[in-house]
Protein backbone atom coordinates (compact mmCIF):
# COMPACT_ATOMS: atom_id res chain seq x y z
CA UNK A 1 0.00 0.00 0.00
CA UNK A 2 2.52 2.05 0.65
CA UNK A 3 4.55 1.61 -1.99
CA UNK A 4 1.56 2.10 -4.82
CA UNK A 5 1.17 6.09 -2.44
CA UNK A 6 4.92 6.57 -2.81
CA UNK A 7 4.58 5.89 -7.05
CA UNK A 8 1.42 7.76 -6.81
CA UNK A 9 3.24 11.00 -4.93
CA UNK A 10 6.21 10.64 -7.35
CA UNK A 11 4.11 10.41 -10.69
CA UNK A 12 2.29 13.93 -9.27
CA UNK A 13 5.45 15.19 -8.11
CA UNK A 14 6.69 14.37 -12.31
CA UNK A 15 4.00 16.23 -13.61
CA UNK A 16 3.01 18.50 -11.35
CA UNK A 17 2.44 21.28 -14.05
CA UNK A 18 0.21 19.57 -16.23
CA UNK A 19 -1.95 18.57 -13.82
CA UNK A 20 -2.10 22.14 -12.77
CA UNK A 21 -2.48 23.17 -16.22
CA UNK A 22 -5.37 20.89 -16.32
CA UNK A 23 -6.89 22.11 -13.10
CA UNK A 24 -6.83 25.62 -14.38
CA UNK A 25 -8.35 24.72 -17.88
CA UNK A 26 -11.44 23.53 -16.44
CA UNK A 27 -11.71 26.38 -14.05
CA UNK A 28 -11.72 28.78 -17.04
CA UNK A 29 -14.48 26.48 -18.73
CA UNK A 30 -16.21 27.04 -15.77
CA UNK A 31 -15.74 30.98 -15.18
CA UNK A 32 -16.58 30.65 -19.36
CA UNK A 33 -19.86 28.90 -18.61
CA UNK A 34 -21.04 31.42 -15.92
CA UNK A 35 -20.07 34.28 -18.21
CA UNK A 36 -22.18 33.25 -21.09
CA UNK A 37 -25.34 32.89 -19.09
CA UNK A 38 -24.97 36.96 -18.34
CA UNK A 39 -25.01 37.21 -22.67
CA UNK A 40 -27.96 35.50 -23.20
CA UNK A 41 -30.97 37.43 -23.97
CA UNK A 42 -33.59 37.99 -22.04
CA UNK A 43 -36.02 35.37 -24.79
CA UNK A 44 -33.12 32.84 -24.58
CA UNK A 45 -33.42 33.09 -20.78
CA UNK A 46 -37.26 32.44 -20.67
CA UNK A 47 -36.80 30.00 -23.39
CA UNK A 48 -34.43 27.97 -21.24
CA UNK A 49 -36.51 28.55 -17.93
CA UNK A 50 -39.05 26.96 -19.35
CA UNK A 51 -37.73 23.16 -20.02
CA UNK A 52 -36.34 23.81 -16.51
CA UNK A 53 -39.60 24.69 -15.04
CA UNK A 54 -41.26 21.81 -17.03
CA UNK A 55 -38.90 19.15 -15.80
CA UNK A 56 -39.41 20.66 -12.15
CA UNK A 57 -43.01 19.99 -12.62
CA UNK A 58 -42.71 16.63 -13.64
CA UNK A 59 -40.62 15.52 -10.78
CA UNK A 60 -42.82 17.48 -8.96
CA UNK A 61 -45.73 15.31 -10.15
CA UNK A 62 -43.95 12.18 -10.12
CA UNK A 63 -43.79 12.07 -14.14
CA UNK A 64 -39.74 11.08 -14.05
CA UNK A 65 -38.30 7.76 -15.25
CA UNK A 66 -37.31 5.63 -13.13
CA UNK A 67 -33.94 5.35 -11.12
CA UNK A 68 -32.62 2.96 -13.28
CA UNK A 69 -33.08 4.67 -16.40
CA UNK A 70 -31.13 7.79 -14.73
CA UNK A 71 -28.26 5.64 -13.90
CA UNK A 72 -27.61 4.01 -17.04
CA UNK A 73 -28.19 7.54 -19.02
CA UNK A 74 -25.72 8.90 -16.52
CA UNK A 75 -23.08 6.18 -16.31
CA UNK A 76 -23.53 5.63 -20.52
CA UNK A 77 -22.50 9.36 -20.32
CA UNK A 78 -19.54 9.54 -18.23
CA UNK A 79 -18.07 6.14 -20.07
CA UNK A 80 -18.09 7.35 -23.45
CA UNK A 81 -16.51 10.90 -22.15
CA UNK A 82 -13.78 8.40 -20.32
CA UNK A 83 -13.56 6.34 -23.50
CA UNK A 84 -12.52 9.22 -25.30
CA UNK A 85 -9.84 10.61 -23.60
CA UNK A 86 -8.56 6.96 -23.39
CA UNK A 87 -8.17 6.85 -27.12
CA UNK A 88 -7.09 10.25 -27.33
CA UNK A 89 -4.59 9.58 -25.36
CA UNK A 90 -2.80 6.67 -27.27
CA UNK A 91 -2.96 9.17 -30.07
CA UNK A 92 0.43 11.99 -30.96
CA UNK A 93 -2.33 14.41 -31.96
CA UNK A 94 -4.98 13.61 -29.63
CA UNK A 95 -3.73 16.79 -27.13
CA UNK A 96 -5.71 19.48 -28.42
CA UNK A 97 -9.08 17.71 -28.71
CA UNK A 98 -8.14 16.07 -24.71
CA UNK A 99 -7.75 19.99 -23.80
CA UNK A 100 -11.29 20.84 -25.53
CA UNK A 101 -12.96 18.10 -23.94
CA UNK A 102 -11.97 18.72 -20.31
CA UNK A 103 -12.66 22.70 -20.65
CA UNK A 104 -16.48 21.73 -22.38
CA UNK A 105 -16.72 20.09 -19.36
CA UNK A 106 -15.78 22.85 -17.15
CA UNK A 107 -17.99 24.76 -19.43
CA UNK A 108 -21.27 22.59 -18.87
CA UNK A 109 -20.87 22.95 -15.05
CA UNK A 110 -20.36 26.69 -14.99
CA UNK A 111 -23.58 27.17 -17.34
CA UNK A 112 -25.50 24.91 -15.32
CA UNK A 113 -24.88 26.33 -12.05
CA UNK A 114 -24.78 30.11 -13.12
CA UNK A 115 -28.09 29.84 -15.00
CA UNK A 116 -29.83 28.11 -12.43
CA UNK A 117 -28.40 30.66 -9.62
CA UNK A 118 -29.26 33.82 -12.11
CA UNK A 119 -32.96 32.65 -12.41
CA UNK A 120 -33.68 32.03 -8.68
CA UNK A 121 -31.02 33.39 -7.15
CA UNK A 122 -30.44 31.74 -3.60
CA UNK A 123 -33.18 29.45 -4.12
CA UNK A 124 -31.34 28.29 -7.30
CA UNK A 125 -28.30 28.06 -5.20
CA UNK A 126 -29.41 24.96 -2.64
CA UNK A 127 -31.14 23.62 -6.14
CA UNK A 128 -27.64 23.44 -7.71
CA UNK A 129 -25.99 22.59 -4.12
CA UNK A 130 -28.49 19.66 -4.30
CA UNK A 131 -28.75 18.52 -8.40
CA UNK A 132 -25.42 19.13 -9.32
CA UNK A 133 -22.60 19.32 -6.57
CA UNK A 134 -22.62 16.08 -4.99
CA UNK A 135 -22.08 13.88 -7.89
CA UNK A 136 -19.21 16.31 -9.33
CA UNK A 137 -16.98 16.04 -5.72
CA UNK A 138 -16.19 12.90 -7.46
CA UNK A 139 -16.79 13.54 -10.79
CA UNK A 140 -14.41 16.33 -11.38
CA UNK A 141 -11.27 14.95 -10.01
CA UNK A 142 -11.93 11.79 -12.24
CA UNK A 143 -12.66 14.26 -14.97
CA UNK A 144 -9.31 16.46 -14.35
CA UNK A 145 -7.23 13.09 -13.77
CA UNK A 146 -8.21 10.91 -16.93
CA UNK A 147 -7.74 14.18 -19.19
CA UNK A 148 -4.23 14.92 -17.45
CA UNK A 149 -3.50 11.13 -17.58
CA UNK A 150 -4.31 10.73 -21.35
CA UNK A 151 -1.98 13.89 -22.02
CA UNK A 152 1.04 12.39 -20.18
CA UNK A 153 0.91 9.31 -22.11
CA UNK A 154 0.79 11.09 -25.40
CA UNK A 155 3.39 13.24 -24.88
CA UNK A 156 5.17 9.91 -23.73
CA UNK A 157 4.01 8.63 -27.26
CA UNK A 158 5.76 11.72 -28.63
CA UNK A 159 8.77 11.59 -27.18
CA UNK A 160 9.40 8.09 -27.73
CA UNK A 161 8.84 8.97 -31.33
CA UNK A 162 11.18 11.32 -31.55
CA UNK A 163 13.52 9.67 -29.88
CA UNK A 164 14.20 11.64 -26.87
CA UNK A 165 13.24 9.03 -24.57
CA UNK A 166 15.60 5.54 -23.59
CA UNK A 167 14.04 2.51 -26.18
CA UNK A 168 11.98 0.43 -24.05
CA UNK A 169 9.07 -1.22 -24.32
CA UNK A 170 5.17 0.49 -24.17
CA UNK A 171 3.43 -2.68 -23.61
CA UNK A 172 3.67 -2.08 -19.50
CA UNK A 173 3.34 1.71 -19.59
CA UNK A 174 -0.18 0.67 -21.91
CA UNK A 175 -1.50 -1.84 -19.30
CA UNK A 176 -0.80 0.84 -16.38
CA UNK A 177 -2.27 3.39 -18.42
CA UNK A 178 -5.67 0.81 -19.23
CA UNK A 179 -5.79 -0.20 -15.87
CA UNK A 180 -6.01 3.36 -14.40
CA UNK A 181 -8.68 3.91 -16.97
CA UNK A 182 -10.43 0.84 -15.50
CA UNK A 183 -10.09 2.16 -12.34
CA UNK A 184 -11.70 5.68 -13.26
CA UNK A 185 -14.97 4.15 -15.31
CA UNK A 186 -15.63 2.18 -11.75
CA UNK A 187 -15.27 5.80 -10.36
CA UNK A 188 -17.58 7.05 -13.15
CA UNK A 189 -19.93 5.15 -11.77
CA UNK A 190 -19.97 5.93 -8.23
CA UNK A 191 -20.39 8.80 -9.30
CA UNK A 192 -23.52 7.84 -11.05
CA UNK A 193 -24.82 6.03 -8.33
CA UNK A 194 -24.69 9.42 -6.15
CA UNK A 195 -26.21 11.74 -9.15
CA UNK A 196 -29.36 8.71 -8.94
CA UNK A 197 -29.43 7.70 -5.27
CA UNK A 198 -28.23 11.40 -3.79
CA UNK A 199 -28.40 14.13 -6.00
CA UNK A 200 -31.46 13.22 -7.67
CA UNK A 201 -33.33 12.05 -4.26
CA UNK A 202 -32.45 15.44 -2.59
CA UNK A 203 -33.92 17.16 -5.74
CA UNK A 204 -37.22 15.55 -5.99
CA UNK A 205 -37.33 16.10 -1.83
CA UNK A 206 -36.64 19.53 -2.33
CA UNK A 207 -39.08 20.19 -4.96
CA UNK A 208 -42.16 18.30 -2.89
CA UNK A 209 -41.33 20.97 0.19
CA UNK A 210 -42.92 24.45 0.30
CA UNK A 211 -39.83 25.75 -1.47
CA UNK A 212 -41.51 24.31 -4.90
CA UNK A 213 -44.15 26.76 -4.74
CA UNK A 214 -42.17 29.50 -4.26
CA UNK A 215 -39.92 28.62 -7.44
CA UNK A 216 -43.07 27.97 -9.54
CA UNK A 217 -43.86 32.04 -8.71
CA UNK A 218 -40.85 33.56 -10.09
Amino acid sequence: MLKHQNRIRSHVKDHIMIYIFMIVLFITGIIFGAITVNSMTFIQKQDLFFHLDKYMTQVHSEDTVHSKDILKRSFFFHFKYLALFFLLGITIIGVPAIWLLLFIKGVVIGFSVGFIVNQLGLKGLLLATLSIAPQNLLTIPIYIFASSLAMIFSLTLWYKLVGRTVTRSLKQPFLQYSYIFIILVIGALGSSLIETFVANEAFKALLKTSIYSILILI
